[in-house]
């Protein structure tokens, strides 16, 4: 089962859209590139187990 989700850039602050894998597992760590500024993001994505809400924080790569 897929979803959706925003995150904002660690890098420019923007915000982005990204498709969550929630068969995946309820907490997931992956890096994706900013759709504005094309840096590396760290994706911390934690899935709420009853209600399916995802929660992203965001990382810097090359921290």
């Amino acid at each position: 089962m897929q979803t959706t989700a925003e995150y904002y850039c660690a890098y420019c602050g923007e915000p982005s859209t990204t498709f969550i894998d929630i068969s995946s597992g309820l907490t997931q760590q992956y890096v994706e590139d900013c759709q504005v500024c094309c840096r590396p993001n760290i994706l911390y994505i934690t899935i709420d187990e009853e209600t399916l809400d995802v929660d992203i924080q965001t990382d810097c790569e090359d921290r």
